[in-house]
């Protein structure tokens, strides 16, 4: 089999010859590890798919995810000047917006005299006036810098034919240079978008004091998440992942989650089963006590399954559970059996995922939640080695 048959057949309940292995990698890792610019992987698409997929031939992951939008290519017009510092950027642009790029993590946007960029008020955002909630440096948590969303300020992004033909480039840059691989694009959940447009501290008010202004929220969320999703879908990516970070204990309830996740994130999972792709959800944190819920979404899989102590998930029970119901994908704990862990403690957990995960097939070996940038070469490359070695089916 090769990587893309190979994750096609744990995703679909099917034998695959070994349990795959794919990991999410943080930017701040192929910053520090692929030999290209940060501050090029972040704004040029054809550097962040060559990072994409020289990091997956590296470590002979199965898969690779897409979690950034194309930008376009002539984005260095917008800078007004540029400095780099000991490694880290610093982009201002002529707009205003100042942006800093370091070595090892996400770039961060501030106003022009280093302010944070604003958050919409919920006290008087207008669900029918888009001026209200259209922010400096927030478009719907992919764009970063308003500079580069080049429509109309007043086009509807729920309509698939306003995006440009460079928001699709790394997903089609990645499918011409690794075409034996799984290629997953990502789309981000209401719910995020919500927490992002806020402020975190401001969007869990809004939840408790104008839940109705919330609803309206997410379902215009929703339909600009199926335009990307039909934006996608037109050039056929194997799956399409549902970013939904904010949806664990740590920050909602079950009951909040039934109420402002699960109906949205169900009608984006079955836009996407329609298309004919395979669905799956990233959730970080404290999901031991909601995948009852998350099965009523109709994703076809679940990604991190945080373990104690960064989540609540046990991939025995897990399996036991919902093993026939979902395809799993992690549950390694990235920070104390990966960036902390000696070789010994790394490759006992990674046997132990193999030995719970890989009866029955529908398990995907892979951190439980990113790659942390600072994660040795030596042991992502030793995953795919160790899942050849106890990871075959008979």
């Amino acid at each position: 089999m090769n990587s893309k048959e190979r994750m096609f057949a744990a995703m679909t309940h099917q034998t695959p010859d070994r349990v795959p292995v794919m990991c999410q990698l943080s930017l701040g890792h192929y910053f520090i590890h692929s030999g290209y610019k940060p501050v090029d992987i972040w704004f040029d698409s054809n550097v962040f798919a060559a990072a994409l997929v020289q990091r997956a031939l590296e470590y002979d992951f199965d898969g690779i995810l897409i979690n950034l939008p194309g930008r376009p290519t002539n984005w260095r017009e917008y800078i007004d000047s540029q400095q780099d510092v000991k490694g880290t950027s610093h982009i201002h642009w002529k707009g205003g917006l100042f942006t800093i790029v370091p070595a090892d993590d996400n770039p961060r946007t501030y106003m022009s005299d280093m302010q944070a960029l604003p958050r919409t008020d919920y006290v008087s955002i207008d669900v029918h006036n888009p001026a209200t909630y259209r922010i400096a440096g927030y478009v719907w948590n992919t764009w970063h810098i308003p500079e580069l969303w080049q429509i109309d300020h007043d086009a509807d992004l729920a309509d698939p034919k306003v995006y440009p033909s460079w928001f699709t480039d790394p997903l089609r840059r990645v499918q011409q240079h690794a075409t034996d691989k799984s290629i997953h694009v990502e789309v981000f959940s209401p719910f995020t978008h919500l927490m992002e447009l806020l402020g975190y501290e401001q969007a869990l008010f809004a939840l408790i004091e104008k839940p109705q202004l919330c609803h309206a929220l997410l379902a215009k969320f929703t339909q600009i998440v199926l335009a990307q999703i039909q934006v996608y879908a037109a050039h056929g990516p194997d799956a399409i992942l549902i970013s939904s970070a904010f949806a664990g204990a740590g920050f909602i309830s079950r009951q909040m989650y039934q109420d402002f996740v699960l109906p949205y994130e169900r009608e984006i999972a079955r836009a996407i089963s329609i298309h004919h792709l395979i669905s799956y959800t990233h959730t970080c944190g404290a999901i031991g006590d909601r995948l009852d819920l998350m099965a009523q979404t109709e994703v076809n899989g679940i990604d991190t399954l945080d373990p104690p102590p960064l989540g609540t998930c046990d991939l025995a029970r897990a399996k036991a559970d919902y093993g026939t119901r979902f395809f799993l994908k992690g549950n390694l704990d990235s920070v104390s059996e990966m960036l902390h862990a000696d070789n010994q403690t790394f490759e006992n957990a990674v046997k132990g995922r193999l030995r719970v995960g890989k009866p029955g097939s529908g398990y995907i070996l892979s951190s439980a939640c990113s790659v942390a940038p600072h994660v040795r070469p030596e042991m992502l490359k030793r995953l795919a080695e160790l899942s050849h070695e106890f990871g075959c089916y008979d």
